[in-house]
């Protein structure tokens, strides 16, 4: 650790050294510095390092040495993390930038959040320059329920899930993909760049399609960072997400020809035929009312296109993955459902699930007139 003396000395060096615009923020610095403004100093700090001036290796090194860690002990830990996340961004040797956060994590370990986010920075280093997938995933793993124990969302969770999201795509598990990329755009959907809105967007409608288990792609529909792909060559994801969550197989097939041209769609058509059939099932059990709940397999095979033979093992697999309950009576070819699987609903939706709760309101306005008209008869006789 370099010392006050030296601290002193480095700064006024600076600023005869640079240029005229540099030397007024020097001269700032030196002002908190000498007058222990830590919290403002910290705040200053963590705009000077990206100044375009210091975008270098050599220079923040320096300021890191003969100035910050003069006082670094005395700064809130979690600030000087994110203070030298950017002189860590600029280190050339990622081996050595990581070296450099595993050193800094012992000197922050009085405070989670900055333990937390040396971790992710190095995580980010081992997946995007290094290649270590398992060190990459190592982190991921132990963070995870770190986080989802820590009561309240912190500066660390975007970056974590984004950190995560981007290992999943890397490695090809679209549903974990699908997962943190969403739960990256609840925590930091307003520092997100807008110019990178129509590559996440279409990168989650992927995820969503050909995830395992995700079938509450409403949840993507209701986001506003779908709309950005509207107007773009890629707007005709946003149909083909809206037909899979109705169900709509007519729909998905009439888009063929234009989904067929991803790689990775068209390498997984079977997959996504099974998906939008059981979405299909879904939307089937979902639209009837309360007390018609009953599907024959007849019905089933006409709604989904699917040959008679296959329904009953369509309707196995929902209830395998919980999608829906009920019972299969296989003697008169029909299944009794009792429940589907709660989902993010569109607008569609929603107005389907009014009208019938207005026939459903009717039905106990009626039966209440009914009720009191053989009150009545009772009563009088």
């Amino acid at each position: 650790m370099s010392s006050p003396n030296s601290a002193t000395t480095y700064l006024a060096e600076q600023k005869k050294t640079t240029n005229k615009e540099l030397a007024t923020e020097w001269v700032l610095l030196e002002e908190l510095y000498n007058e222990k403004l830590w919290n403002e100093l910290t705040i200053k700090l963590h705009t000077f390092v990206k100044h375009p001036a210091l975008r270098d290796e050599k220079l923040l090194l320096e300021l890191y040495n003969q100035f910050i860690t003069t006082f670094e002990s005395k700064i809130n830990p979690f600030g000087l993390v994110e203070i030298c996340a950017v002189i860590v961004e600029n280190i050339v040797n990622k081996d050595e930038a990581v070296a450099f956060l595993e050193k800094l994590k012992e000197k922050v370990k009085i405070c989670d959040e900055a333990i937390w986010l040396c971790k992710v920075l190095q995580g980010q280093l081992y997946l995007e320059f290094l290649n270590d997938l398992e060190s990459t995933k190592k982190i991921i793993e132990d963070l995870k329920d770190v986080l989802d124990q820590a009561g309240n969302v912190t500066p660390v969770h975007g970056k974590y899930y984004m950190l995560a999201a981007q290992y999943y795509r890397v490695v090809g598990q679209h549903a974990d993909y699908y997962r943190c990329g969403l739960q990256f755009l609840g925590c930091s959907i307003d520092e997100f760049p807008k110019d990178q809105w129509p590559q996440q967007a279409f990168f989650l409608g992927l995820a969503a399609l050909l995830g395992d288990g995700v079938y509450n792609i409403g949840e993507l529909l209701a986001h506003p960072v779908l709309q950005s792909l509207v107007g773009t060559e890629n707007e005709w994801l946003v149909e083909l997400l809206r037909a899979f969550n109705s169900g709509d197989i007519n729909k998905f097939e009439a888009m063929k020809t234009t989904w067929y041209q991803i790689a990775d769609l068209a390498a997984h058509e079977v997959k996504l035929r099974q998906k939008i059939s059981l979405l299909c099932l879904m939307e089937m059990t979902f639209k009837r009312p309360a007390n018609h709940k009953t599907l024959t397999f007849e019905e089933i095979a006409a709604e989904t296109k699917l040959p008679m033979k296959e329904v009953e093992l369509l309707i196995m697999k929902a209830l395998a993955q919980g999608l829906v309950r009920g019972a299969i009576d296989q003697v008169a070819g029909v299944v009794n459902m009792t429940w589907v699987q709660p989902r993010v609903l569109d607008r569609q939706q929603i107005a389907g699930m009014a009208k019938t709760l207005d026939v459903w309101m009717d039905s106990i306005t009626d039966m209440e007139k009914l009720i009191e008209t053989r009150a009545k008869e009772i009563l009088t006789n």
